[in-house]
């Protein structure tokens, strides 16, 4: 019983401390931490995506509707 106990203790408590905090938001900024960097880049990968044919959702799916990828 106890065992049980610390462990549900232990899965609760996991969860508590879960998103950024507002003093850790000045490095999550920083421009080394940006997905894409270059503002260029990212338009560019835009366009590519949103011009494949049939394509939809972006960056989050792979391939186009021809069925090559």
């Amino acid at each position: 019983m106890k065992t049980a106990t610390v462990a549900l203790l232990l899965l609760v408590g996991g969860c508590s401390s879960m998103g950024v905090e507002p003093w850790e938001r000045d490095i999550l900024a920083k421009e080394e931490m940006q997905l894409t960097t270059d503002a260029a880049e990212g338009a560019t990968d835009d366009h590519i995506y949103f011009s494949k044919e049939a394509s939809s959702g972006g960056r989050a799916f792979g391939g186009g509707g021809c069925g090559c990828n």
